[in-house]
């Protein structure tokens, strides 16, 4: 089975997948959670070209589909970008997508494992981006992924991360928002939108990518059960982890983009 995305697309590199449908399928089951989510990119994209300039060497972390590497080598031809993530499904479809271009590879390792930036191409990197994924995580293993990372972005070098950055301070907020936001999700699941667990019953019965997501699943299980922490806290500890200023330059009601320069 494949995904029909009505471009006229054919499978690619022999296995009868088109991975840029699976692409742009996740792209509209993660739109239809974050409706806001290219406004993230093309920030993010802003200020790495603002700081580390138009040819920059960029750790994609936590991967996935290789959703951030696939705007920046759009926005930045001259860019490289390695990939590194755990998921052998969305590696799958990375890997596929970016077959043979040479500005783009792929690592697979776990982020809680204090020596995954052993198994990188680089020891030092101009940009480290992520986007909605280190919320599997809680504080303390963040903080030292944070660490970890302050390890590998050169002296002026970026950090950035987008995510669900929750202020707990504002309960009324927060759940206005909240209302609305599963309202408008209601209503665009009833016009045929897939959500997460519809995504991955399609992505499961995929001859290439059955395999990888069975295994995706034994690593990982239903879902995230780390934390959100407000962009206030994140800000904070990559200072404390080395970071010479960290701030928020893009924010929702429930989502905030961190930059932090080293």
């Amino acid at each position: 089975m494949t995904v029909s995305t009505g471009t006229g697309h054919t499978g690619t590199q022999g296995t009868g997948t088109d991975w840029q449908a699976w692409q742009e399928s996740w792209d509209r089951q993660q739109e239809w959670y974050m409706p806001d989510r290219e406004e993230r990119f093309r920030v993010m994209l802003d200020m790495v070209e603002a700081l580390v300039g138009p040819a920059p060497r960029v750790l994609d972390l936590a991967c996935g589909t290789g959703t951030i590497t696939a705007r920046l080598v759009a926005r930045l031809p001259r860019a490289t970008s390695t990939g590194v993530d755990l998921d052998p499904a969305l590696l799958t479809i990375a890997e596929g997508t970016f077959e043979g271009d040479d500005r783009v590879s792929f690592v697979t390792a776990d982020l809680k494992d204090p020596r995954w930036t052993a198994r990188l191409p680089y020891e030092s990197y101009d940009a480290v981006l992520t986007a909605t994924a280190l919320h599997w995580l809680h504080r303390e293993p963040l903080a030292a992924l944070y660490g970890r990372i302050a390890g590998i972005v050169r002296d002026g070098g970026v950090f950035m991360n987008a995510d669900h950055m929750i202020d707990e301070s504002t309960p009324l907020i927060n759940a206005a928002d909240r209302a609305q936001r599963h309202a408008r999700m209601d209503r665009a699941k009833e016009s045929g939108v897939l959500d997460w667990a519809a995504w991955w019953e399609l992505a499961a019965q995929d001859p290439v990518l059955a395999g990888p997501t069975a295994r995706r699943f034994e690593i990982y299980g239903e879902h995230a059960d780390g934390d959100t922490p407000s962009a206030d806290w994140h800000a904070r500890v990559l200072r404390e982890k080395g970071f010479a200023e960290a701030r928020t330059v893009w924010r929702s009601p429930s989502d905030a983009l961190v930059l932090a320069v080293r």
